[in-house]
């Protein structure tokens, strides 16, 4: 088979074997230029080094590996973040989650399970009188969510804190926000094999019945926050009653569920009483 000799004819080569959006990211991503410039680019003749980064690119997606694991970044709310394989993909409906967050004012912010730092980061992007704490079990993955502060300007704004949950925490917050692991151990099997196969588990599952993080985070929330403060946490989308009942439980107040763009539940959102027991835990 003749190789291709312009982009066109490598663009038309590679959507035989994956989605054309796949295909064009890659291609875009191999050639250094915007994938909405792809069109213009079309007719350039396409050199063999560029093509052998394409094939290598073309396999490691035909091997379910995530497009954002490849290319070492992703768009997620209005910034780009560094990507790998130390961290879970930032996802679209995660966005939820910031858009609540950023309606109010807060001073400083925790986010737990940080993973890349895109929530936190965008937060802090968003209020710029805000500072914050993202903690994370994962070492490799805190180095992750430092370089994305440091790309977006916010490293003078954040501090990362390796911690299993509370458990190297010693700040009280007025707002603390968390996508912890929710899947239950028996779903795993459902899951798709580019998550499957390429994020880590740790941040996808905590095993059992998927509802262990947010047992710890409602249990110990409320002698991190602040009264009046706010907790948001991101769930799976049979999970808000049951994380609801969590907090009820705990004393939390003003509980709210917020759906994601296709109305299945997304966000469980509460707050802290005033006049609460302060004693840290």
């Amino acid at each position: 088979m003749t190789p291709p000799k312009t982009v066109a004819e490598a663009l038309r080569a590679a959507t035989a074997q994956l989605h054309p959006t796949d295909a064009r990211a890659l291609l875009a991503y191999v050639l250094g230029i915007a994938p909405d410039r792809m069109n213009l680019h079309l007719p350039d003749p396409i050199s063999d080094a560029a093509l052998g980064a394409y094939d290598t690119a073309i396999k490691a997606r035909l091997a379910h590996q995530p497009i954002a694991q490849i290319i070492g970044r992703r768009m997620f709310w209005r910034h780009e973040f560094i990507v790998t394989r130390d961290t879970l993909d930032p996802r679209p409906e995660t966005e939820i989650l910031v858009a609540e967050a950023v309606r109010r004012p807060c001073v400083k912010v925790l986010d737990l399970g940080t993973g890349t730092g895109c929530i936190l980061l965008s937060i802090l992007a968003a209020l710029p009188m805000s500072i914050g704490v993202g903690a994370d079990i994962s070492a490799a993955a805190l180095d992750v969510a430092a370089r994305n502060a440091l790309a977006l300007g916010l490293e003078k704004r954040v501090r990362f804190q390796q911690s299993d949950w509370f458990s190297k925490i010693t700040d009280r917050f007025d707002l603390i926000v968390a996508n912890p692991p929710y899947i239950a151990a028996d779903e795993m099997g459902h899951l798709s094999k580019d998550v499957l196969q390429w994020e880590p588990h740790l941040a996808l599952t905590p095993g059992g019945d998927g509802l262990d993080s947010y047992r710890v985070i409602a249990r110990r929330a409320g002698a991190h926050l602040m009264d009046s403060g706010r907790i948001l946490l991101e769930i799976g989308p049979t999970q808000g009653a049951a994380v609801s009942a969590l907090l009820v439980a705990q004393g939390f107040e003003t509980i709210r569920i917020l759906p994601d763009l296709d109305g299945r539940d997304r966000v469980v959102c509460a707050e802290k009483p005033r006049n609460s027991d302060n004693s840290c835990a």
